[in-house]
């Protein structure tokens, strides 16, 4: 495991709510994420596992073949305690800067406060001249097909958005990135072990995005399941196949500090929604033959 403890360290200038600090390694700069302090009461946790889960989820897209942010699993020594991080590269330099969809929500309807209701968010996108409005429509739904396997409950306008080119004036999805917020990070492995088979099933169903439908967040498995938006059933008939849980599960098993114990946890609930998926992949085929 990579050592990021004496890495060169830049004043860090990115946002969002973990601790994190902007260091060069091997001449590359990451954003550098730590384990948060447990936020709940009556927790009996000293750290949240979002090093675990900003890395597992960013390589589950990589591995159904979305361009993503490059992730580290590292160690770090402060105070002379040594924490598990996750180091996410910077894929942004002088030419090629990002611009999140909230910049662009700013910027359309002056009359209306843009958030994460799904018709505010295609509104957005068919207003804005400087993309290419279907694509991104795709883009945003392959995104949300993944992002309903790995349960991730945090993908807000502010963590998904456009590389904008200076030079040549192109703008194109940026790689995904900001995946912490999946695969129930605030588990520790002694609540892990005490999950039984039906609450681990009610845990991988009853997830929820912070999209929301008529002002009431999506949970993924049930809109998966119901079919009715057209363009997310499309975006599963693309992406489906790409869903290697055979590469997910040996990716999950190669990493040196987790127990088995999360190992088992995050492959087992991974599975049921796989199978959720699946099946409505199978049943849009059979719809369309």
């Amino acid at each position: 495991m990579i050592d990021f403890t004496n890495a060169m360290e830049e004043f860090n200038n990115y946002r969002g709510s973990e601790k994190k600090k902007t260091l060069i390694y091997d001449n590359k700069k990451y954003l550098v994420k730590f384990p948060d302090p447990v936020r709940e009461k009556n927790k009996n946790i000293s750290y949240i596992n979002n090093a675990f889960s900003e890395y597992i989820g960013s390589n589950v897209f990589k591995i159904a073949g979305f361009k993503t942010q490059n992730t580290i699993l590292g160690k770090y020594e402060y105070n002379g305690k040594e924490k598990i991080v996750c180091a996410c590269e910077d894929f942004t330099d002088h030419e090629n800067v990002l611009y999140e969809f909230e910049n662009l929500a700013l910027s359309t309807n002056p009359d209306k406060k843009i958030e994460t209701e799904l018709n505010d968010i295609m509104e957005v996108i068919e207003e804005t001249k400087m993309i290419d409005t279907e694509e991104t429509k795709k883009r945003f739904w392959d995104m949300f097909v993944i992002d309903s396997l790995i349960g991730n409950t945090d993908r807000h306008n502010g963590n998904w958005g456009f590389l904008f080119n200076k030079s040549t004036g192109e703008v194109s999805f940026a790689p995904i990135y900001d995946c912490g917020s999946c695969l129930n990070p605030m588990f520790e492995d002694q609540e892990i072990a005490k999950i039984n088979e039906t609450e681990l099933k009610n845990l991988a169903i009853n997830c929820y995005s912070c999209l929301k439908e008529d002002n009431k967040k999506i949970n993924y498995m049930t809109y998966i399941k119901q079919m009715k938006n057209v363009a997310c059933n499309d975006a599963i008939k693309r992406i489906f196949t790409s869903i290697n849980m055979e590469e997910i599960e040996k990716f999950i098993n190669q990493i040196e500090c987790m127990s088995d114990i999360r190992k088992n946890f995050y492959k087992n609930i991974l599975k049921y929604r796989y199978e959720i998926i699946k099946n409505a992949y199978y049943k849009n085929i059979k719809e369309r033959i």
